[in-house]
């Protein structure tokens, strides 16, 4: 990455070194795919020390994390191709080349989702227990995650001259916009708020420890869904690539919805005063 720092003070001119991270051989190491496996095996070890803190089995979310795997690549790439059918129908080979990007966070929450559901139920543990064990470790693996759309050039922004410009090189522009060289570096934004979410769940789930506040079982999740879809519908916004359906921008659409539900989450548990609807009988609130 260059950083440029001949204008302002501030500046800071982003420069992708490329997808790869290193060739032997034949065997190729990307960034995209080092740091999807960063975060995982990050995530699966913070979460297993936030079990061990809510007196959970920890063993419990090393298998969770198995099942969230199987299921939120394959679903995050499905969705991606879904709303791109258009190019991957011309050239079917690239459907599976998960490894030049292309996969949505969306499809991944969603394929997680449903996957938890089911070995929640297997497992015959509280669902939203096992949620609030993840959201950090999910908004933290989205951070890092984020910084491969920068070495692939690709998920940018709106062209700018701002000083912490992103340089795209002219084969990775749209082609309505090939005379711009610099654009809003959109990988960046989203990794600095979803930091900032991470932040606000780890402090709530610390505070939540010693009952201040007292925290409602399924709040840390809910509160994702809420304040990682704020940012996310402000970002998307901005971006040149994203999927549509006719004019709406789907990102857009389910983050509205993830903001609806995470809304009606907060207002069931802590207006209502009820807990939420869950697999097994309700567990006790930490």
């Amino acid at each position: 990455m260059a950083l440029d720092f001949s204008a302002l003070p501030l500046a800071f001119l982003f420069t992708s070194p490329g997808p790869i991270l290193v060739e032997i051989g034949p065997i190729t190491i990307r960034w995209y795919g080092l740091l999807i496996a960063s975060a995982v095996l990050i995530g699966v070890s913070l979460s297993q020390y936030l079990a061990k803190r809510r007196h959970v089995n920890p063993e419990l979310l090393s298998d969770l994390s198995i099942w969230l795997v199987i299921a939120a690549i394959p679903s995050a790439r499905i969705y991606y191709v879904l709303f791109e059918w258009s190019e991957y129908a011309q050239n079917p080979g690239r459907i599976i080349a998960i490894w030049q990007g292309g996969i949505a966070i969306h499809g991944a929450i969603i394929g997680g989702t449903l996957a938890a559901l089911i070995f929640a139920k297997l497992k015959r543990v509280s669902f939203w227990q096992l949620a609030d064990l993840i959201a950090p470790s999910l908004i933290l693996g989205q951070a890092i995650g984020r910084w491969g759309n920068f070495f692939n050039s690709e998920a940018f922004g709106r062209p700018t001259n701002l000083p912490w410009k992103l340089y795209i090189p002219l084969e990775r522009r749209p082609s309505a916009l090939a005379s711009f060289e610099y654009f809003h570096p959109t990988f960046l934004y989203e990794s600095l708020w979803n930091l900032m979410v991470f932040a606000l769940l780890l402090t709530l789930f610390f505070r939540g420890l010693s009952g201040k506040p007292r925290l409602r079982v399924g709040t840390l999740f809910m509160l994702y869904l809420v304040a990682y879809s704020l940012g996310r519908f402000w970002i998307e916004g901005l971006r040149t690539d994203s999927l549509m359906l006719g004019p709406l921008r789907i990102a857009q659409v389910v983050s509205l919805t993830g903001i609806t539900l995470g809304l009606a989450g907060l207002a069931w548990l802590y207006l209502r005063k009820r807990p939420l609807p869950d697999v097994v009988s309700p567990v006790k609130d930490e």
